[in-house]
């Protein structure tokens, strides 16, 4: 759709468009197969000579409709749909990386790809260095090595809520040579677009807020078409030399600005089948139809509950880069002038203990794993979504052992700050 719409625009309108007399509303093309009429139409597929769809695992239309849709919301140039975020930051790294490999990350980002990154991609022979992501310049250039082969980061860090200044890891990444891929799931493109910043790829667990009604896990890998692979050429021969698999196929040759979404497709989705179901991707775009609307509210509720609990004195300290006195208040200004996301951090007086039992008397927020939906919820990582890792990891993941997690919801902001008032006072 054109770049020219808005996007509330693109939220409604992006990604399907139908001709004469077909469905007005994005069909679900369930079926894992389809037909063709020559054996020659199927072998032009299977050797990327033609677009087209062959197998639900490769490609399907509905999925490629809600992928275009967020390709647009983010201003890249093409976006594929993954079973889970988690997959989306697997397949991101690995498109580019192999074994002896190295990357560069942000130690501000979630526990799940933490462990991702830290203990998994290291038994695949990728290893990764964590840097702290407000450490000067010098000292995260000082990590780059021969082999290093991307910088990775989240705009607002889950849960710490640290705020990226992507322009300057944009800087560092292509002064050596390497894409900058940023996970933007929290502000989603709504209040943050991460490639007008200088990023390269962007990922989204679609989980949250862009499916925003927690019915479906999914993610999301968008590319700019920015990044300039042959430029580096030998650092990235993936995508830069022939694919034996595709009869000696060079994906920058073949396919310009789409080589990275394209391999991605056409090998890692070939191969490791995480793919999103139709069904989810249809439940994901209606999601997306009212994002628009529902991160104001939800950025609009947090900071009231964000100003109420910086005012009791129950609390020992609150995290919510919107009020004037946060770390990273400037930085938010910058990249999210119109707010950052619904989720709020915060310690209370009496320590973990204090803070598990504050958690078991809410009554409007539920305690769950899940974060950034229409709902209240609650979380304390140390105890759920981070309880593998150490405290000394916990601190350098930015978690405190006392941190509660609140995503704020949708509803009526007095009726949350109830909820926590009766809560604390319990």
């Amino acid at each position: 759709m054109a770049k020219e719409f808005k996007p509330e625009t693109l939220c409604v309108q992006a990604g399907w468009t139908p001709s004469k007399g077909e469905p007005r509303v994005l069909p679900i093309y369930q079926s894992t197969t389809f037909k063709y009429d020559t054996s020659e139409q199927m072998a032009r597929l299977f050797d990327l000579e033609d677009s087209g769809y062959f197998y639900t695992r490769l490609q399907n239309p509905t999925n490629d409709a809600v992928a275009a849709k967020i390709a647009a919301l983010e201003g890249g140039v093409a976006a594929m749909l993954t079973s889970s975020g988690q997959a989306a930051n697997f397949y991101a790294i690995f498109n580019i990386c192999q074994a002896g490999d190295h990357f560069i990350s942000s130690s501000a980002i979630y526990g799940g790809t933490f462990n991702l990154f830290s203990v998994t991609m290291k038994k695949l022979g990728i290893e990764v260095t964590f840097i702290n992501p407000d450490a000067s310049e010098e000292e995260i250039n000082a990590a780059f090595r021969p082999n290093t082969k991307a910088l990775f980061g989240e705009t607002v860090s889950n849960p710490s809520l640290e705020v990226l200044d992507i322009e300057k890891f944009a800087r560092i990444a292509h002064s050596n040579g390497v894409p900058l891929i940023i996970d933007n799931t929290f502000p989603t493109p709504i209040n943050c677009r991460p490639f007008e910043w200088g990023a390269d790829i962007v990922i989204h667990s679609t989980t949250k807020y862009m499916d925003g009604h927690a019915t479906s896990v999914g993610g999301a890998i968008v590319d700019s078409g920015n990044f300039d692979w042959d430029a580096h050429a030998d650092k990235f021969p993936g995508l830069c030399t022939p694919d034996d698999s595709y009869h000696g196929l060079t994906y920058t040759k073949a396919f310009g600005k789409l080589a990275f979404i394209t391999k991605a497709t056409a090998q890692l989705m070939r191969d490791l089948g995480s793919i999103q179901s139709p069904q989810n991707a249809f439940l994901l775009n209606l999601g997306l139809e009212t994002l628009h609307l529902r991160m104001p509210r939800h950025c609009e509720n947090a900071l009231k509950v964000a100003q109420y609990l910086e005012k009791n004195e129950k609390v020992a300290w609150v995290n919510y880069c919107g009020l004037p006195g946060n770390k990273y208040y400037n930085l938010a200004q910058k990249y999210m002038p119109n707010g950052s996301c619904g989720v709020i951090s915060f310690g209370l007086k009496g320590g973990r203990d204090e803070s598990i039992r504050f958690m078991d008397n809410l009554k409007l927020a539920a305690i769950v794993t899940h974060v950034a939906d229409a709902r209240t919820c609650v979380l304390h990582p140390a105890s759920h979504t981070h309880r593998q890792l150490s405290d000394e990891q916990l601190i350098e993941a930015g978690v405190r052992p006392d941190l509660i997690r609140l995503s704020v919801g949708i509803e009526n902001a007095d009726d949350i700050i109830a909820d926590i008032d009766q809560a604390l006072n319990a």
